[in-house]
């Protein structure tokens, strides 16, 4: 068996990939080792049957405004890729019940700023302007290949633009914390609290440099775009992939554990499957966390940068999930979130801090940082008429047990009793602002950062980020110091996905720009 481009792993980055190739007519192959498709991508009847819940990734917004969105978006719509919307993405609620809600609207969101503290809403509306005037070079920076002609046009641009000086300036300022940012430039506590809770999903804190950047960023995408869901859950999405590959005349198989990567003088020559099967292809993507790549995958090639390198690679904090059943849409105490998609329960930038430090020392939150989304409100088919679920992604759980910053749960291990005993501590602050939480739950489902990385083996620790995502792992050094765009010694193979620039996400810049680099 043959194939122009194999494909190791279905995650977001996968597909992209695949799908970009399939489209400019090359013979695609996809190989996934679990009996599902989509690696995070995941959808199911995880607490009931007809209560379909996103057990991992949920919100589309990276993969609806990126390039891979944009260039894919049109095929998929004919496979049944649909997005489902709210024009309130995002809030905050903090324990005294107080919240704020951001809209689609600018104007509205600049007059509610500016109502809770004068001038709030034009630093606001000053920080998005400047993210959309900056899009082209800031957006070519985060998501295209940095290792590149076109990225060196965009700097030389950059300079005439602004003078060497001035992009040195404009570096500086974008290495700035969100700590820094939001205490200097915001004076409501609300304010700050909205935004401070983001930097967790770029798998960074508060403190981390670059993180006031990313905040912003989000902030414009959030206004601009929203937080979108895709109709039937995150697997209907994995499915018009599926459909739009295997249409262009790609195969797709699941169960398929590749072994080893078969190389020949240098080059790849094609996959191992554990079975002993052999598929040959002139190029191999992998879309895999950098310890599968070089410990299992490239075992017995020797690359001795590569592997004076991998010990000083990073993972970040765990993730943990939960999931509930409801016997009804939830009724916040705080009058206004009914609609809002996602969420934070967080009382501000120490909060989050605080939650995240603890986490980042093996501790249990005592407070962590819960971000709820409420997918049935924007996509009724996810449950029966009239019931409800919602989705729970804490961000700051400890990938290796050391204690319990409250002092409460004696497990050091992530068994059974371990996770039910922290989805107590989680729902218990939720219950706190739903009204009759307790009378209107049917069920609930938790997924520590150990059954997580059962569920996809890439997802090290429960790190969901493909790796920490420090400055010093980051852009042109991630994985490693050395790396240059997921290539390397070894010619015809790209490494992909979150371990790789651009980073984690639903925005599929790696497998798009990989797509890229071989012709589609």
């Amino acid at each position: 068996m043959a194939a122009d481009h194999v494909i190791i792993g279905s995650g977001i980055n996968g597909l992209v990939a695949a799908a970009m190739l399939a489209l400019k007519g090359r013979k695609v192959m996809v190989l996934e080792r679990e009996d599902r498709l989509g690696g995070c991508l995941l959808t199911e009847a995880a607490t009931l049957p007809g209560f379909q819940h996103d057990v991992m990734a949920a919100t589309w917004v990276l993969f609806m405004t990126s390039p891979a969105g944009a260039a894919l978006g049109p095929h998929l719509a004919k496979h049944g890729f649909e997005y489902c919307h709210t024009p309130h993405p995002t809030a905050v609620l903090r324990p005294d019940g107080s919240a704020l809600v951001l809209s689609m609207d600018p104007a509205r969101n600049r007059a509610a700023f500016n109502a809770l503290a004068a001038g709030d809403g034009d630093q606001h509306a000053a920080d998005t302007g400047q993210i959309a005037a900056d899009a082209p070079f800031l957006f070519g920076l985060l998501g295209g290949s940095l290792w590149s002609w076109g990225t060196a046009k965009l700097l030389f641009g950059q300079v005439r633009k602004r003078g060497l000086r001035g992009l040195a300036g404009w570096m500086g300022q974008a290495l700035a914390p969100a700590r820094g940012w939001l205490e200097a430039r915001y004076r409501s506590p609300l304010v700050q609290a909205l935004w401070a809770p983001w930097v967790l999903h770029c798998g960074l804190t508060p403190e981390s440099a670059y993180s006031a950047q990313m905040g912003k960023v989000i902030a414009f995408a959030l206004e601009a775009a929203g937080a979108p869901v895709v109709k039937g859950g995150s697997g209907a999405a994995v499915a018009a992939f599926r459909s739009l590959i295997e249409a262009q005349g790609g195969t797709v198989r699941t169960g398929a554990d590749v072994s080893r990567i078969e190389v020949l003088d240098g080059r790849v020559t094609g996959v191992m499957l554990t079975s002993g099967e052999t598929i040959a292809a002139r190029s191999v993507l992998a879309s895999v966390a950098p310890g599968q790549l070089y410990d299992r995958l490239l075992g017995d090639i020797e690359l001795a940068q590569d592997r004076a390198a991998l010990p000083d690679f990073r993972h970040g904090r765990g993730n943990f999930q939960l999931h509930f059943a409801l016997d009804r849409a939830p009724e916040w105490l705080t009058p206004g979130l009914e609609d809002v998609a996602l969420i934070h329960l967080s009382d501000g930038i120490d909060a989050v801090s605080k939650s995240a430090n603890e986490a980042e020392r093996g501790l249990f939150p005592e407070t962590p940082t819960i971000c709820v989304g409420q997918p049935s409100r924007m996509d009724p088919s996810r449950c029966p008429e009239g019931k409800a679920i919602l989705w729970l992604q804490i961000p700051d759980a400890p990938r290796v047990i050391k204690g319990d910053a409250a002092r409460q749960i004696p497990g050091r291990s992530w068994d059974d009793a371990t996770r039910e005993a922290f989805a107590d501590r989680i729902e218990a602050i939720l219950a706190r602002h739903i009204k009759d939480f307790g009378q209107i739950k049917l069920a609930r489902r938790a997924y520590s950062p150990a059954d997580l990385e059962a569920l996809n083996v890439n997802l090290v620790g429960g790190d969901p980020y493909g790796g920490h995502c420090g400055i010093d792992q980051f852009f042109i050094w991630r994985p490693f110091a050395h790396s240059t765009n997921g290539v390397g010694p070894v010619r015809g193979l790209i490494h992909i996905g979150a371990s790789t620039h651009p980073g984690p996400g639903l925005g599929g810049g790696s497998g798009f720009n990989a797509a890229k680099r071989l012709g589609a």
